[in-house]
């Protein structure tokens, strides 16, 4: 029996220890947030955080998990940092074909977690590993930035006022 919590919820299972965390989360839990895309932690599509930390789902065992706290996107929009971070990507119109953006979104948070105002360098090497298909990076760095900012708040249109 591995016991350990997803998205706040304690959680009991007997499935086989070397299952992976991602077909863990979609098959059993319904969770399909956290996307397949290599299978083997190269393209960071089916990131999710372990006790705060980036970790690839799909080569995480639920061996691994024994009395950790597991986040996943679904989940990350609700901690003040996740919630920064997903209003950011709306701001700069991230997404474009949207696949590995539940990826890229928890690595996100995960860095300003710990980094409240990240240089180019350290957005870089967090983002690092996070393959986005469809070129998105020059955006993604964009939406950290702005979520990052102090006193971020959605851009809103500018407004004509007739004279």
């Amino acid at each position: 029996m591995i016991r350990f919590t997803v998205n706040g919820e304690r959680l009991e299972t007997d499935v086989a220890a070397d299952t992976p965390l991602l077909w863990f989360l979609r098959d059993n839990l319904q969770l399909t947030g956290t996307k397949y895309g290599c299978g083997i932690a190269l393209c960071g599509s089916c990131t999710v955080h372990v006790n705060g930390e980036p970790v690839r789902a799909c080569v995480t065992p639920l061996s691994a998990l024994e009395g950790k706290r597991v986040t996943t996107i679904e989940e990350i929009g609700k901690t003040p940092v996740g919630k920064k971070v997903q209003d950011a990507w709306l701001a700069e119109d991230v997404v474009q074909c949207g696949y590995c953006q539940s990826g890229q979104i928890m690595a996100a948070a995960a860095l300003l977690t710990k980094t409240k105002s990240p240089s180019d360098k350290e957005i870089d090497e967090a983002m690092n590993g996070v393959i986005c298909r469809c070129g998105t990076y020059n955006r993604i760095r964009a939406a950290i930035k702005v979520a990052a900012g102090p006193a971020f708040a959605p851009v809103k249109p500018a407004v004509k006022v007739k004279a």
